[in-house]
């Protein structure tokens, strides 16, 4: 179930980023205006509203305290994922590719990076935490057993030396070659290189967390130019009233 949400998301995101395209191919500035248009353009509003709750769920800890009983974070998160994504197709359909108005052209960007800046926050550096947590795991299985070689090796080296007899019948004072010696030579060179990978997986994922910030900062952003949208609309007259 999980699966085929994540690849609804990706073709929902995936619509998003091409839309715009079609400004190549098609133009209708009036459809803003219009009745059809409006209508959209409200739901498209109020689906922006509905991904609020989970961030003031996430931020404020008063108000997470206060819905944990009646609601879940992930919950929260379906809605906020779900309502975004529609936000961000509803708003481009009711843009209509039409970008004469400033106001306009920058919420169609802003939309299109918080988009953009949401899934790879949320998808891609989700796997990379689910893999950074398999290194560890495995880089901890490795420690154990190269621990266990380590003492079986040091046993084995504290065994007695040959009798006399024994070099007499010229019986090789030199011992075998100790299996567990090369184990525990392969298993240090598989720590090496998990830990090369831990450090390299950890460093891309502070990388990414970045791209945290850029979605509060970006949505912040389209807000800010959603309310002036919505502003100016109000102000200069809908059309179709």
């Amino acid at each position: 179930m999980r699966e085929r949400g994540d690849i609804l998301v990706a073709l929902m995101v995936a619509f998003v980023i091409l839309f715009p395209l079609g400004y190549l191919l098609h133009v209708s500035p009036r459809f803003p205006g219009s009745l059809a248009g409006g209508v959209i353009g409200i739901a498209a509003a109020v689906l922006m509203l509905l991904t609020l709750p989970y961030v003031l769920v996430k931020h404020v800890k008063s108000i997470a305290e206060a819905t944990a009983h009646r609601v879940s974070k992930p919950t929260l998160l379906a809605i906020h994922i779900y309502a975004g994504v529609l936000a961000a197709i509803l708003g481009l359909v009711h843009a209509a590719h039409s970008l004469e108005s400033p106001a306009g052209l920058v919420l169609t960007g802003t939309l299109l990076l918080t988009v953009l800046s949401g899934y790879i926050g949320r998808y891609l550096l989700g796997q990379l935490a689910k893999a950074l947590r398999g290194r560890k795991s495995e880089l901890a299985s490795l420690q154990a057993a190269l621990l266990g070689l380590d003492a079986t090796i040091a046993k084995e080296a504290e065994a007695p030396p040959l009798r006399r007899w024994h070099r007499l019948l010229f019986v090789s004072a030199e011992r075998p070659a100790d299996p567990a010696a090369k184990d525990a030579e392969s298993l240090a060179g598989a720590m090496v290189d998990m830990e090369f990978a831990v450090r390299a997986e950890s460093a891309t994922d502070a990388l990414f967390g970045k791209w945290r910030w850029l979605h509060i900062v970006v949505g912040c952003i389209l807000y800010a130019v959603l309310v002036v949208h919505i502003g100016a609309a109000i102000y200069f007259g809908l059309r179709w009233i």
